[in-house]
């Protein structure tokens, strides 16, 4: 998430362990990415070996030796060049909504990482995020209640996703991808490419920098949330993200984060960029007693929430799909998005939709 204000309170000193030792050397190359310093140059020969890897592959799959398969129907991906968050799920389920206002149906197909399973699947809005996984699971609960029913469907590899999706669904018009940019088995029609506003760090790749394939490369449109466009042939759209004025409960009933301010809260976040929700809490006026910074993806089973009920718990949405299966009372902040509406014309163009 990208956000501005004040900086994150510090969270209370848990006991060390090989987990936390794990997050602050994960954080400080982060820090290496943004700029090209001793670490990052340091690391620039591995960044070497990996795109020979990648280019190899990519050249693989365009000579045929490994297959790729398009299901018939167009296919959207919505995607990212940099390790770590972008935002790609409030995108797609922005992007679905988009597309069913121009009556269109839509479907969603996602690997389901972090999941416990490994089958081909659809995803219920009342599915579990440990069976599915988080990011889709928020998918399917937060289109449950749109225009139409949205099928979700989760497999390893994201063409089995398609395949099952069409047989299922097949009126289905338009299949949209949540991340798979790098997927190059599954054929596409538009890809969507998401930056936050850290653009694309030192421009090194893996694990120099943050960038999974060397930039730019070809893609259709471009969604950033910094100060300027990454350099790109391809149209770049502007993104803002911005907490919602409420939280949610778990039954869906809201309460108003003006409501909330001068409590103490324990914020958790278990998110890609988790400071960034937590400045964004704090920027909303609200008092964080304690912040907690989880791994990407974390499945909460083990987690053990502070003893203090003083301190109301609040999360973000994905969080709070894991979360409130153990603490119903933990409130979620959902993240709103404004993307420039030149985005969804240049969309509808690409897919041959009237004006």
């Amino acid at each position: 998430m990208a956000g501005s204000g004040p900086q994150p309170s510090a969270p209370s000193s848990p006991p060390h362990s090989s987990a936390d030792s794990g997050r602050a050397a994960a954080q400080g190359l982060q820090q290496a990415w943004h700029k090209r310093g001793l670490v990052a140059w340091a690391l620039w020969p591995l960044s070497l070996v990996y795109r020979a890897l990648v280019a190899v592959r990519r050249g693989l799959y365009r000579t045929g030796v490994f297959s790729s398969s398009h299901p018939g129907r167009p296919v959207i991906v919505v995607g990212n060049v940099i390790a770590g968050g972008a935002g790609k799920t409030p995108v797609v389920i922005e992007l679905v909504r988009h597309l069913q206002s121009r009556g269109l149906r839509a479907g969603v197909i996602s690997r389901g990482y972090g999941r416990r399973t490994t089958d081909c699947r659809e995803v219920r809005p009342d599915s579990s995020a440990a069976d599915v996984g988080d990011e889709p699971a928020l998918i399917a609960r937060s289109l449950a209640s749109g225009l139409a029913a949205v099928p979700v469907f989760v497999a390893r590899q994201r063409s089995d996703a398609a395949r099952a999706l069409l047989a299922a669904y097949p009126d289905t018009d338009v299949i949209v991808c949540d991340d798979g940019l790098q997927h190059l088995a599954l054929r596409r029609d538009v890809e969507v490419c998401i930056f936050n506003d850290q653009g694309v760090g030192n421009g090194f790749l893996l694990p120099a920098g943050p960038l999974r394939e060397p930039w730019p490369r070809p893609v259709d449109l471009v969604l950033y949330a910094g100060d300027a466009p990454p350099n790109s042939a391809a149209p770049a759209f502007r993104l803002e993200r911005r907490l919602a004025g409420y939280a949610l409960r778990a039954d869906g009933s809201k309460v108003l984060l003006s409501d909330l301010q001068g409590q103490p809260l324990h914020a958790v976040a278990a998110v890609a960029r988790p400071a960034d929700f937590f400045a964004m809490l704090q920027a909303r006026g609200l008092a964080l007693a304690h912040t907690e910074a989880l791994p990407d993806h974390y499945d909460f089973d083990s987690w053990k929430c502070l003893q203090d009920k003083r301190q109301a718990l609040i999360c973000t949405e994905k969080d709070a799909i894991k979360l409130w299966q153990q603490h119903p009372d933990a409130l979620a902040v959902p993240l709103q998005l404004h993307i420039d509406p030149a985005f969804f014309s240049a969309l509808d163009a690409h897919l041959s939709i009237p004006s």
